[in-house]
């Protein structure tokens, strides 16, 4: 398990700034990625060496077989040390270390499990000692358990795995992705060429995000994998360039509660490869999230290599997508996530009729215009590093593009009213736009 310094070329920068990049692109960041999380797990395991006893001989036994399962089958170790959940552990466990530096008690147990999961997902003959948690093990990638003791070892053997404890056992399918007596895997969703789970157990899926769906009911992750594959068809039909970066950078989907306030859907730094998302109410708003939430997970890896804004100075800016002022930073991931939007109605403009023409060409001239004036407001800011003021201007020559392209005067006109209305609750509730 090694771990190197990144960059990315110039023409990958060029091609994600302008709003691309396609999977070469987005491989070359998971692979950023992946070493990201080999650095934070080799943190979790200093920070649990410096605590007691138990917890130093659990992490590093955790470590050993982690090491072990990556030599014996390197891609299914990766895939279980990248996961989205692992990620998001590691981050919120090294910043929740006492002034010592040690790890709070649970951080070696956690470790294991990330252990046992590799050493499954590899087919190691091993066997690790996990400690639940409200009387559940869970094993990121793969599923959950319920475990009627304050310990258990997961002993994996080639095809096979069970979780031991005093006095019983669950075995665990060798479909991992099927529940099975005191067991749920974490489904798949299997569209074409997308590949993907929907993960409903790991309690760190998401943690950045609020209002997470409890496990949903066989008939409601039928449910999901039907949108999420109505979804991608039409990507993948329409939008050939979009289901490219689609397919290669979300791996997660974290279902969301129904709202009131509609379709919801959000990704997080701690979390790449991972989409939170209320479930889809039409294969149109389903593929206009995964375009959003892609282009938020491709910002986010450049942002853990290249330093693109100045530290925040307490300014904040309008942005026509938010009730709320933004700062540089958030301005930045909404224009960036919306040059994707926009991009994704101007190619569903060609391809609908009727009243979905008209709502694809009016959301087209509306986003176009109000990323173009976000983009403006960056580029004056003064808070773009000169990597950031690079990027910008790479976006704005993409928007720059979009300028001359004529949209129906009924797409004009719902555009101007609609961000006319925005501004104005916006100045009534934050008072006049920065200027």
């Amino acid at each position: 398990m090694t771990e190197r310094y990144h960059g990315i070329p110039r023409t990958l920068f060029d091609a994600i700034a302008a709003g691309g990049g396609g999977a070469t692109a987005i491989g070359a960041l998971a692979i950023a990625e992946q070493s990201k999380h080999v650095a934070l797990l080799r943190g979790v395991l200093a920070a649990a060496q410096r605590a007691d006893a138990t917890q130093s001989r659990r992490a590093q036994l955790g470590w050993e077989v982690l090491a072990e399962a990556d030599r014996l089958d390197h891609e299914a170790a990766v895939g279980v040390m990248r996961y989205p959940a692992v990620g998001a552990w590691a981050i919120r466990t090294l910043s929740g270390l006492d002034a010592d530096g040690r790890a709070p008690g649970h951080a070696s147990a956690r470790l294991a499990a990330v252990a046992a999961a590799a050493a499954m997902r590899s087919g190691l003959d091993a066997e690790v000692p996990v400690l639940p948690v409200a009387g559940v093990v869970s094993l990121p990638s793969v599923g959950a358990a319920w475990v009627g003791a304050d310990s258990a070892v997961v002993c994996s053997r080639p095809g096979r795995a069970e979780i031991r404890w005093a006095h019983d056992r669950v075995q665990i399918p060798a479909d991992t992705y099927r529940d099975a007596p005191g067991w749920l895997g974490i489904r798949r969703c299997q569209a074409g060429s997308l590949a993907m789970v929907i993960d409903d157990l790991d309690p760190f899926r998401m943690p950045a995000v609020t209002g997470l769906a409890a496990r949903l009911t066989a008939a409601e992750a039928r449910d999901w994998e039907t949108a999420l594959g109505q979804g991608w068809q039409l990507l993948a039909a329409g939008h050939p360039a979009i289901a490219e970066e689609v397919a290669a950078a979300i791996s997660v989907i974290v279902p969301l509660s129904r709202s009131p306030h509609g379709h919801l859907s959000s990704s997080s730094a701690e979390t790449f490869g991972a989409v939170a998302m209320s479930a889809p109410p039409d294969p149109v708003t389903c593929a206009s999230t995964f375009t959003h939430e892609t282009q938020h997970l491709k910002l986010c890896a450049v942002l853990n290599i290249v330093r693109l804004t100045m530290p925040d100075d307490g300014r904040r800016y309008y942005a026509p997508w938010r009730t709320d002022p933004r700062p540089v930073a958030g301005l930045l991931q909404g224009a960036y996530a919306y040059l994707g939007v926009t991009e994704f109605w101007r190619k569903q403009r060609e391809l609908a009729t009727g009243d979905a023409r008209l709502r694809a060409d009016g959301d087209f001239a509306l986003w176009r215009a109000g990323t173009a004036r976000v983009i403006d407001t960056l580029l004056s800011s003064a808070r773009l590093t000169l990597a950031g003021a690079d990027f910008v201007r790479r976006m704005a020559e993409t928007a720059s593009d979009w300028a001359a392209e004529s949209v129906s005067t009924e797409a004009r006109a719902f555009a101007l009213r609609a961000s006319r209305s925005h501004l104005a609750r916006w100045e009534h509730d934050n008072g006049p736009v920065p200027v």
